[in-house]
């Protein structure tokens, strides 16, 4: 696989899309002082890093060896090229809006590393252009009290990071994604397969876009 996706963070257009048109709200805000891990799930080597410790982060664009379920498996190859971001911290952390926006689908995906509870905000990113953004992995409680069309405030608590009982069997995090394109369900392929990798990270942009430069 070619090397990741650069970010430049003082060159914040993509795909003609200007991400510094607004101010961006933290999806997650770790605790001052707080010991955040960058995590390498390349090879599975910190899988243990993320089960374990208190604050982490998992990257864009890494493929990664710890999807084992078929929930992966695609006649092209394993979906192994992850396309969002995690930000892992402990169960019932708040996870904040990026931005004002209408909850354009919500609801549960029940498989064995799948997201569980899910989130799907669409966010204006500047004039005429937005975005959808996915909190992905959050608890039982946030499907309850989203409603499809409902408007968030930036800053307003999308829900809560679930326990493993409840957001696919993962340590806690929040998975947090971008698409130009609506999805048609609470759902977007939160890991893409490598021959597909072009053409889906200019669909999935870089969540550094709007989160800034966390690693």
């Amino acid at each position: 696989m070619e090397p990741p996706a650069a970010f430049d963070p003082a060159n914040l257009v993509f795909e003609g899309v200007d991400f510094g048109k607004q101010q961006w709200h933290k999806v997650v805000d770790f605790p001052p002082g707080a010991t955040v891990a960058v995590l390498d799930l390349s090879n599975g080597a910190d899988a243990e890093k993320f089960k374990n410790d208190k604050y982490s982060i998992g990257r864009y664009d890494e493929n990664r060896s710890i999807y084992t379920t078929d929930l992966f498996t695609t006649p092209e190859g394993p979906r192994c090229v992850h396309v969002g971001i995690d930000l892992g911290a402990p169960v019932g952390t708040p996870v904040y809006a990026c931005a004002d926006g209408i909850i354009s689908s919500c609801g549960y995906n029940p498989a064995d590393q799948d997201y569980g509870n899910v989130v799907v905000v669409k966010h204006n990113v500047e004039d005429g252009k937005d975005i959808w953004a996915l909190y992905g992995h959050l608890d039982a409680q946030t499907s309850i009290d989203a409603d499809v069309g409902k408007v968030v405030k930036k800053g307003d608590v999308i829900g809560r990071m679930g326990p493993v009982e409840e957001n696919g069997g993962w340590p806690s995090h929040v998975h947090f994604q971008l698409c130009f394109e609506e999805p048609p369900t609470h759902d977007m392929p939160g890991a893409v397969t490598v021959a597909s990798r072009a053409t889906m990270l200019r669909l999935y942009p870089d969540p550094r876009y709007i989160l800034g430069p966390v690693y």
